[in-house]
C-alpha cells in the first residue's frame, strides 16, 4: 500500500511517500480502506519527535481517517464490509489502509462525505469534550477563543455557540476574522493590531471572559490570564505559536480561577464512555446540519509534506485534508 512514512524525526520535508506493508490485523481491529485523512498539528509534532508519544521509527503518521471497512477481527461485529465509517488511531493515518479498534470507530451519517468526516473528529471532539466536559461551559457564559480560524479553534466558535456562549474570536487578519464570525464569532480580535487584554475587557465591560479556549500559547496565553474574570477557567489546548508558556501561581491565586490541562485523545483510554458520547453526540449534529465541516483545502497523499509545511506556518484556515485514491 502507498503511505507516508516517517523514518527520521524532522520537519515535514522529510517524509517520504512509498509502498509499506498493510498493518497487521488486531485483536479488536476494523481494517479500513483510507478515502480521506485529517490533518493535524499534532501531526507536526509527532514527526519531529516533539509529541506526548513517540513511535518507533519508521511510523506512519496521521490520527483520524475516513473510509469504507474492508474486514473485521473475529468477535467484532459492529461494523460489516463497506460500512462507511471514521476513526481515530495513535498513529497510521496517511496511507491506504489503517486498523483501527473497534471502540474507536464510528459509523457515518449518509449525509456526511468521506473528506469532511476526516477532518471532523479530532478538532470538533476536541472543542466538544474540552468545553462542554472538562470546562464545563455554560449558556450565556463568555468564552474567548484563540485562533479562531484555525482548524480547531474555528470548531470550537461553532461548538461554544452551539452551547449557548458569547464567542469572541481572536485571529491574525481580517481575512481570518471573517472565517470566524461567518462560524458564529459574536465579536472578532484581530491580534496583530488590537491589545488581546484591552479589547476583552473593553467586550466585557471591565469584566474579563468566563472560560478562554486557548490551542496557540505564548503571548495569548499571557494576555488569558489578564483578562479571565476571577473564577474563570482557561483551557490549554496546544501551542500552536510554538512558545510553551510558564503559568505564574500568584496570578492563579489572587484571581482564583482555574488552569485545565487537556488532551483529547487521553479520553480514549481514561474515560472511553465520555470520549464516546461525545463522538455519538457531535455525529448526530453534523448529520443534522447544526455543525458545517470548514475543510479550506485537500491534498493529495503525494503532497502531505505541502499540507503539513501549510499547516505549521499557519497558513491555512480550517481544516486541511489528504484524499487517498
Amino acid at each position: 500500500m502507498r503511505a507516508v512514512v516517517c523514518k527520521a524525526w524532522g520537519e515535514p520535508k522529510d517524509l517520504v511517500v512509498e509502498e509499506a506493508p498493510p498493518p497487521p490485523m488486531v485483536a479488536d481491529g476494523v481494517r479500513i480502506a483510507v478515502r480521506a485523512a485529517g490533518l493535524n498539528f499534532g501531526d507536526t509534532l509527532i514527526i519531529a519527535g516533539k509529541y506526548q508519544t513517540k513511535p518507533p521509527l519508521p511510523f506512519i503518521p496521521g490520527f483520524e481517517v475516513a473510509g469504507e471497512v474492508v474486514s473485521c477481527a473475529d468477535g467484532v461485529d459492529a461494523f460489516r464490509p463497506g460500512d462507511r465509517v471514521l476513526a481515530i488511531v495513535d498513529h497510521g493515518g496517511f496511507a491506504e489502509e489503517v486498523v483501527a479498534s473497534a471502540k474507536d470507530v464510528f459509523p457515518l451519517p449518509e449525509s456526511v462525505s468521506e473528506v469532511d468526516a476526516a477532518g471532523f473528529a479530532v478538532a470538533y471532539g476536541t472543542s466538544h469534550l474540552g468545553l462542554r466536559y472538562k470546562a464545563a461551559l455554560r449558556p450565556e457564559e463568555t468564552v474567548l477563543v484563540h485562533g479562531a480560524a484555525g482548524g480547531v479553534g474555528l470548531t470550537a466558535v461553532e461548538i461554544a455557540k452551539a452551547l449557548g456562549a458569547r464567542v469572541l474570536a481572536t485571529a491574525g487578519g481580517a481575512e481570518k476574522l471573517k472565517v470566524a464570525e461567518r462560524y458564529g464569532a459574536d465579536a472578532l480580535i484581530d491580534y496583530r493590531r488590537e491589545d488581546i487584554r484591552e479589547r476583552v475587557l473593553e467586550l466585557t465591560a471591565g469584566q474579563g471572559v468566563d472560560v478562554v479556549y486557548d490551542p496557540v500559547g505564548g503571548t495569548a496565553f499571557e494576555a488569558s490570564l489578564r483578562c479571565t474574570r476571577p473564577g474563570g477557567r482557561i483551557l490549554v489546548v496546544g501551542f500552536a505559536s510554538g512558545a510553551v508558556p510558564q503559568i505564574p501561581a500568584n496570578i492563579l491565586l489572587v484571581k482564583n480561577f482555574t488552569v485545565y490541562g487537556y488532551v483529547w485523545g487521553t479520553y480514549r483510554t481514561l474515560d472511553p464512555a465520555a470520549f464516546a458520547e461525545s463522538m455519538r453526540e457531535l455525529l448526530a449534529w453534523v448529520g443534522e446540519g447544526k455543525l458545517r465541516p470548514h475543510v479550506s483545502r485537500t491534498y493529495p497523499l503525494a503532497e502531505a509534506a505541502a499540507a503539513l509545511e501549510a499547516l505549521r506556518t499557519r497558513r491555512s484556515t480550517g481544516k486541511l485534508v489528504l484524499t487517498v485514491a
